[in-house]
């Protein structure tokens, strides 16, 4: 256990997502609720070579306590070394290793779900990890197998390698993330290894959430593509309470907004068109909103605009 992490709960942890969980949008779904967040996957790569981007993408709130960083990797020697520059930056609490990313350019270089097709390799680089990291976990998210399932093989050998617990996608890589997920086989594993597992897959509601945590036994719930847009999601988890105020989603929504601005500066704006255009659904009048921020620069401006809508405007019934 870790400080603020304990399994004796189940825990909500925001998964990550390339282009969307940035530090602002981890730091919103902190502050309301979520127990765990985790940095958007950083090649090891990058980070063996001192790429000050990547650097810059492990940067944190304050409020990210614990923090976990995800990487990706299919050379061992690479790995430590990434490893061995994570060990020098204070406030991670965790090394994450993917090994469920089905992106073709992910899985072309033998890295994310790639390694699912070479359970020996994986397990080096799992013990590599733990062996080198100073940090107080590691961790390690994966599908049920590449082609076909082998869900249980692949999480013993996951436990077997030392990691701490373990996230499971409930899709084959070939499932992408357009097949049914597959909540049996995450209670199969659930049932088979004795390290904490944590059910990912398709979690895009309260209800959903608390179906998943009963119906495979898992030690925690795992969101991404269900809280863009709903990040409430993990305050309504936490506080279980099913309804959500409008005033709260306001609040969380001005949130956003203002650290994406503290974050990025002025550049914030353009990039929290793609929000707003997710915040906005269901909502009366959302399509002239969309038409009116595309056409925003200001920040001031945008701020008023939006403060303005999701203050006042309804959701569609």
């Amino acid at each position: 256990m870790i400080k603020n992490l304990s399994f004796e709960n189940p825990i909500y942890v925001l998964a990550p997502l390339a282009g969307f969980t940035d530090l602002p949008f981890r730091s919103v779904v902190k502050k309301f609720g979520a127990d765990l967040t985790v940095s958007e996957m950083l090649s090891s790569n990058a980070l063996a070579h001192n790429s000050q981007k990547t650097l810059h993408m492990i940067e944190k709130s304050p409020l990210e306590d614990p923090y976990s960083v995800q990487i990706a990797g299919a050379d061992v020697d690479i790995v430590r070394q990434a490893v061995e520059l994570l060990n020098e930056q204070d406030g991670i609490d965790i090394i994450d290793l993917n090994c469920g990313c089905p992106v073709p350019k992910v899985v072309g270089h033998g890295s994310g779900s790639s390694l699912l097709l070479d359970l020996p390799l994986m397990g080096e680089i799992i013990k590599t990890i733990k062996n080198t990291s100073n940090k107080s976990m590691t961790s390690v998210k994966i599908r049920l197998g590449f082609e076909k399932k082998n869900h249980i093989e692949i999480a013993k050998v996951v436990e077997d390698s030392g990691a701490d617990f373990l996230a499971v996608h409930g899709r084959t890589r070939a499932g992408k993330f357009k097949a049914a997920v597959d909540y049996d086989a995450i209670k199969e594993i659930k049932e088979s290894v004795s390290i904490p597992v944590i059910a990912n897959g398709d979690i895009d509601s309260y209800d959903k959430a608390k179906w998943v945590l009963e119906h495979t036994g898992a030690d925690g719930v795992m969101i991404g593509r269900g809280a863009v847009g709903a990040p409430w999601i993990f305050h309504q988890l936490k506080t279980a309470s099913k309804d959500i105020d409008n005033s709260l989603k306001h609040d969380i929504i001005m949130e956003h907004f203002d650290k994406m601005i503290e974050f990025y500066g002025a550049r914030g704006v353009v990039m929290f068109r793609k929000h707003t255009h997710t915040y906005s659904k269901g909502y009366r009048g959302a399509s002239m909103l969309r038409n009116s921020v595309n056409k925003i620069n200001d920040v001031r401006e945008y701020r008023d605009v939006i403060d303005e809508f999701f203050k006042n405007s309804e959701m569609i019934s």
